[in-house]
Formats: structure tokens, sequence, C-alpha cells
């Protein structure tokens, strides 16, 4: 699907699931918590009153005179005759006065014991209060002997089959002294209903202890055997405990749900902010690419990621708008200056085909094209030089030599145009030796001397300087002429570029500057400039001597 290519929408799903994990597992752990402190508050209750019905049990109110004072929690004390009759060990070789295994008379007296009269259960009027029938959560409970008859029950006990053995179907199906995990079987089977009992132990339960507590429906239940064998429950209608534990777990859902919404809203306004800038860049490069450069991105943030992004494209975007005007002008001054010799050639030959000429008149014409031709090859080979250097194709042939030396032939050079102008050639030049091209730096020198020679003033000078620092062979070319404007300066080294427009001709293509500088910077150095109007001007050339 489209939606899961937008960044915008995945980050806003990846968002919106962890913040559901989260607030889910947050409102889960709170329920349970909430959950579990209700029914150990509720546990601790009927643990209490399960224990105060079983002491109730263990100490009953004193009998009638027929009834006998006999405790029924534990075995009636043994006669002296029963002591009598007991036998002696003869194991351990020692005379005893009580046997490891119960005698005849004890066993008849544990019978007797558990085929006495059904317990009369008398609940004292201080644990009365803890069973309020009154209450619709108050707690109740049931009280079974050991012949499965029920002794006492809560007038708020509920009534069903599972306390009432002899009258339901379950009678019979209950084994009062088989081990708890068959009870606990039974239970289960019973009408499909659950009982679940936590922390049970392997080993069973032992007589006098509660069983853990469990939940049946709405009711939370404990109970406990007595030594003689009665068994008691005490419960609690908990159905007011959950309906609050519900109600908690709808306002946990209904807070998690306002904080999913908010929390969705909030990422996809923070996913749309930092999204924006790319939008933004997205549409500046489609105005772009229809042909409109002057287009820049609006950075708002600078100092973040996407806003340093910008920048640098905005950068980006102002060189490639500044190389495509100057393509432009560049083919604009290429087609100017190509211009002017073909209309040289195509006027001569003109002239010469309209009628008939003597032969001087025809080598005039054909000197003449040859001139416009030999101008027009040395632009042509000017313009590829500079694509050459562009491109980084241009081969140079890096040879040791002396700097010096190749400067002082380039002036002797060009001595003769400054004898015809009187301009005073003034160098020193120590020897230098750097690894180059000579021939291309030796162009360079030649233009920076011609040009120095041909912009001086009438019977001026021009001072070449040649010396090392911190690894660089600096030579500086410094003349008396008329200078350069401030606003041209910038413009020196651009190509096509003459300070002074008359100046059109043979070899002033405005290229020379353009390609020198081209030649330093394929060497690895720089080339500057410096010029005060009326003062003259100082050309700069650096280059590193390992080159």
């Amino acid at each position: 699907m489209k939606i899961f290519k937008s960044i915008k929408w995945r980050l806003q799903i990846w968002y919106g699931l962890i913040l559901v994990v989260v607030l889910a597992g947050f409102g889960f752990t709170a329920y349970q918590l909430e959950r579990n402190r209700q029914f150990r508050r509720i546990d601790d209750e009927l643990q209490r009153r399960v224990g105060i019905l079983a002491n109730v049990l263990r100490r009953p109110p004193p009998r009638g005179p027929n009834e006998g004072e006999q405790i029924f929690d534990r075995p009636p004390p043994r006669r002296d005759s029963e002591s009598e009759t007991q036998p002696e060990s003869s194991d351990s070789g020692q005379n005893n006065s009580r046997a490891p295994f119960p005698t005849k008379a004890v066993q008849d007296a544990l019978q007797r014991q558990l085929h006495r009269a059904p317990v009369q259960f008398h609940l004292p009027p201080e644990a009365a209060g803890l069973f309020n029938a009154g209450a619709t959560n108050a707690f109740y409970y049931v009280i079974m002997g050991r012949d499965e008859n029920e002794i006492a029950r809560s007038t708020n006990a509920p009534f069903d089959e599972i306390y009432s053995y002899k009258s339901g179907s379950v009678a019979g199906k209950l084994n009062r002294f088989a081990p708890f995990p068959q009870w606990k079987d039974d239970r289960q089977k019973y009408n499909g209903e659950q009982f679940v009992y936590e922390n049970f132990p392997a080993n069973g339960i032992p007589v006098g202890q509660p069983f853990p507590p469990y939940k049946r429906g709405t009711f939370r239940e404990i109970e406990i055997d007595t030594p003689p064998g009665e068994r008691i429950l005490v419960g609690q209608n908990i159905i007011s405990e959950l309906t609050e534990l519900r109600l908690i777990g709808l306002q946990l859902a209904g807070v998690g749900g306002i904080v999913l919404f908010i929390g969705l809203a909030g990422g996809w306004w923070l996913v749309s902010r930092a999204i924006k800038p790319v939008n933004e860049i997205s549409a500046t490069a489609v105005k772009i690419s229809a042909g409109d450069l002057s287009q820049r991105i609006n950075v708002a943030e600078a100092e973040s990621e996407l806003g340093q992004l910008a920048a640098v494209l905005n950068s980006t975007f102002a060189r490639l708008e500044t190389a495509f005007a100057q393509q432009k002008q560049f083919a604009a001054d290429a087609a100017h200056e190509l211009r002017t010799p073909v209309t040289v050639i195509l006027t001569q030959t003109q002239t010469a085909l309209n009628r008939e000429r003597d032969a001087a008149s025809y080598k005039q014409t054909v000197e003449a094209c040859q001139r416009a031709a030999q101008r027009m090859r040395k632009l042509i080979e000017a313009l590829l030089a500079l694509t050459r250097f562009d491109a980084g194709q241009e081969t140079l042939n890096r040879q040791p030599f002396d700097f010096s030396k190749m400067v002082s032939e380039c002036a002797e050079l060009v001595q003769p145009l400054a004898e015809d102008r009187g301009v005073k050639l003034i160098f020193e030049l120590p020897p230098l030796e750097i690894t180059g091209d000579s021939e291309r730096l030796a162009q360079v020198v030649t233009n920076l001397l011609t040009n120095a020679i041909q912009y001086n003033k009438p019977a001026g000078e021009v001072r070449v300087k040649l010396e090392s620092q911190n690894g660089l062979a600096v030579l500086t070319v410094v003349d008396t002429g008329q200078g350069i404007a401030p606003e041209n300066l910038p413009r020196v080294f651009g190509r096509f570029f003459r300070a002074d427009a008359s100046r059109t001709g043979a070899g002033n293509a405005g290229l020379g500057l353009a390609i020198s500088k081209a030649i330093v910077e394929a060497h690895g150095g720089a080339m500057e400039v410096a010029s005060e109007e009326k003062s003259g001007t100082t050309f700069t050339v650096r280059l590193p001597t390992g080159t």
C-alpha cells in the first residue's frame, strides 16, 4: 500500500504501536495490582473469620451431666488400667511408659469419638458481629459435620448442592477422608464449575490449616478441616468488588484511550514538523528542475539535521545557478568572439568573389582570412583547454625544473613588447626549484607579464619577485598601471572578462587569466589579485615546491 511507503505514516504507525504497548502494559499492571490488593484484603478477612469459627468449634460450651465433659477435638485421656495393659517396647531394650503405637483402648476411644452425637454449634455474640447478614457484601459461613450433615450456616449463605450434601445429587460423591486432590477433582467436575486455588501445595493441606482461597462465580471462599473431621467454609459475596474492578478497568481503558489519542495527535504534529523541511526540499527541487534556479529552501531551524541539509542544498543550488549562468555567459561570449573572425572571413571572400581583382588584392584577402582563422584557432584551443581543466582531463607533465630560470626566459620573450611601450622590467629571481609542468607554468607567467605591460602606463615599470615561503614558491608581478576598479576585481578571473572593453583583438578574448588560474589550481596552487585604481595591480601566484 502507498501509505506504508510514506516516511510520515511509517513513523506514525511505529510511534502508535509503541504507545499502545506501553499503555496496555501499564493499564494491565495497574489493574492486576488493584485486583490483588482487593483480593488480598478479602482473603485476610476470610482467614481471620475461619480461624475464629475453628476456635469456636474447638471450645464448645459446657454440656450437661448426661453429655459429659469430653472435648471432641482430641481423644479422651487414658485410664490407668489401659496404661497397665500397654505392651512394652522390645526393640529398644528399655521400659517406656508409653507405647509407640495406640493401644486397643485408645483405638476404641477414637472410634467412639468418631461416632459421637452431632456437635451443637453456638456462635458467641462477639463473633456474630463478624457475619452481618444485612449487608450486601457480608461474610457468610457454612459448617459441615463428619457425617456430611450440616451443623450450622449463616442466614445469608447461598444454597446449592455444594453445601447440601444429603439433599443434592452430589451426596455420596465426596469422601471426607479422601486425599484433597481427589476432592478437588470432584469439585471441578461439578456443573462444569472451575475452582482456582492459589499456591496449592503439592502434598495437600494439613488438617487444621485453611485451604487457599478461591473464587466461585461472584463469591470468594475459604475452607478448613478441623481435626475431628468438621469442615468450615467462610465466604463473601464480592459482586461490589468485582463491579469496582470492572469500573477501574473501564476507567483505565478510557484514560488510556485519551492518552493514546493525545499521543497520536502530538506524534502526528511532531512528525509533520520534522518532515516539513523534506517536503520543502522536494518542492524546491521540482521548481529548480522546471528551470527556476533562483529558488531556495526556507531554513527555519538551521541547527537541526534537516536544517543543515537544507543549508547544504541551498549552497549547492547557488553554485548550480552560478554554473548555469556562467555557462550561458560563456556560450554567449564564445559565440560573440567567434562571430568576429567568421564575419571577417565571409566579408573578405565575398568581396573577392564580386569582381575580378589583381594578384595583390587576392593576396591581401587571403592574408586577412588567415589572420581571422588563426584568431579562431587560438580561441578554440583556449576553450578546449578550459574544458579539459574543468573536467579534470588535462594531463600535466610534472618534472623538476628551475622556476627562476623559466621566469627569466618568459621575461626575454616579452622584452620587445616592454621596450615598445617604454615599460621597465625589474626582476628579483633567486634560484628556486619546483616540480610541475614547465610549459603550462610558462604560459601563466607570460600571460601575467603581457597584461602587466599592456595595461601599464607609458614609461611605467613591472616588478617581478620570486621567493620561498613555508614550502611554497611565491611569484609576485606588480605593475604601475591604471589598476582595476573594485567592482571588477571579483570578475578578473572570469571567462571572456575584459576590464577595458575597447581592447578586443587577436589573443585578447578575455580567457588568459581564466586559463592561468586553471593551470595554477591544477598544480595545487592558488592565484590572487590586488589592485587600486590609478596605483597599479599585483598578481600573486603560490605553488607548492614538491608538486
